[in-house]
């Protein structure tokens, strides 16, 4: 299940705000309006969003707000309940055979697991699930990294479009030395555009790629062992030994957890 992930606007606030701190606390809170300039945040936003348009097609920008979306949720650690589910599984198709495991499916969501042990129940051969199911994992990679390109390029072309923003700046500066009341606005120019467009690559563009990257690197793990699973009910492995099996993919965190919950359960029951 998806959840927001707070962590990422905390971030961004709290970049927002230590450079805010320096600029007030070198210029006072009425210096800090200085910093404020359209037309060099419209340089930057405008050539970045121009070059992305070159770089990709329609298609592929499309999917610019799902993938700044992904960025701002968070999967829950189902690792457990992910190991319980196959325990469960392993149980009923032992007992009821691997037909039976069609109604077990009713109750899980990931569509992932579902297809596995679909192909488990209509007799596919192990090596061949493993094929079909990696081929899965390995699209979805593609997909993935087709996304996040678009927030890594968009933070290589912010920085340089803050270095046009300077040098046109600094074109209309020393075009207009002879009219001071120009020097002012063109110097904003050529110098709030490179904190902006640096700005940008390093507080938005690139650390959300960075979280992404990792969110797929987690989303990979979790269905290999999801593969591990589907093999292991399929060859009629003991759910306990099944559970042990998976159970070594858990941290140490998760197995005290893990260990913490059996021993309330059983707790419970001789209560």
């Amino acid at each position: 299940m998806k959840k927001f992930d707070m962590l990422t606007p905390i971030g961004l606030i709290l970049g927002l705000a230590m450079i805010l701190f320096g600029i007030i606390n070198n210029s006072g809170l009425s210096g800090a309006s200085s910093f404020l300039h359209f037309p060099s945040f419209l340089i930057v936003i405008g050539g970045t969003l121009g070059a992305l348009l070159i770089t990709f097609n329609l298609k592929e920008m499309k999917v610019m707000p799902t993938v700044i979306k992904a960025a701002f949720s968070r999967q829950e650690n189902e690792l457990p309940n992910l190991i319980q589910t196959f325990v469960r599984l392993s149980d009923r198709a032992r007992r009821e055979g691997l037909l039976a495991l069609e109604a077990e499916l009713e109750d899980v969501e990931d569509d992932f697991i579902k297809k596995g042990v679909l192909l488990a129940v209509d007799g596919v051969e192990p090596e061949v699930i493993h094929d079909i199911m990696n081929a899965e994992i390995s699209a979805m990679e593609e997909r993935h990294l087709k996304g996040r390109s678009i927030l890594e390029k968009a933070g290589d072309y912010a920085p340089s479009w803050g270095m046009i923003g300077t040098l046109i700046g600094l074109v209309l500066m020393l075009k207009n030395l002879n009219d001071p009341t120009t020097l002012g606005p063109n110097m904003a120019i050529a110098i709030l555009t490179t904190l902006y467009g640096t700005l940008l690559a390093n507080l938005v563009f690139l650390p959300m790629a960075s979280k992404l990257a990792n969110k797929t690197e987690k989303e990979v793990f979790l269905k290999q062992i999801i593969i591990e699973g589907v093999i292991g009910v399929q060859s009629g492995q003991n759910p306990k030994i099944l559970e042990e099996k998976l159970s070594a993919f858990l941290s140490n965190q998760d197995r005290e957890r893990k260990d913490e919950a059996v021993a309330e359960t059983l707790e419970e029951n001789f209560q």
